[in-house]
């Protein structure tokens, strides 16, 4: 049974990724009544092509009243906005997110929210789910691709 709730998790991690993706994913249920993923469909069972499309999440209507007027705008791309992060020490994404932020010499401000209690609030008040999130100007983007980001900067 764990084995198929893994497989689960690693369908849905998979196609939750920011990059375009295309497959052929089947769902089809067993005799006992569980749900089943595979890139193949099933020689003993019916199974039900499915359409995936990707998850990324980004709301330009987002206007964050966390940030306090006084905060100086970073250039960024031939424009002005302000970044900023919301991350923990251990998360993986989150480095992926500053150091491409260091490659392409982005200003951005970075809260930790395990380990400052601006952090924390301000995660609580966004009803922040997982790190990162990256807010940019007034635009938010939880998680972090550099394709994702871009997009962000264009919009």
């Amino acid at each position: 049974m764990l084995r198929h709730g893994f497989a689960f998790i690693s369908f849905v991690a998979f196609f939750s990724m920011g990059s375009p993706v295309s497959a052929e994913i089947y769902k089809w249920v067993d005799e006992q009544g569980r749900s089943h993923f595979s890139d193949r469909a099933p020689s003993t069972a019916q199974a039900e092509q499915l359409t995936v499309k990707i998850n990324s999440y980004s709301s330009p209507s987002y206007t964050p009243d966390i940030l306090s007027s006084g905060d100086k705008q970073n250039p960024i791309a031939g424009t002005s906005h302000k970044v900023t992060i919301y991350s923990t020490s251990w998360c993986g994404v989150c480095q992926k997110a500053k150091a491409y932020f260091k490659t392409h010499h982005i200003s951005y401000t970075e809260y930790d929210v395990e380990q400052t209690s601006k952090g924390r609030q301000d995660f609580q008040k966004m009803k922040g789910r997982g790190v990162p999130i990256i807010l940019v100007g007034n635009r938010r983007m939880n998680g972090f691709t550099p394709q994702a980001f871009e997009r962000l900067l264009d919009n």
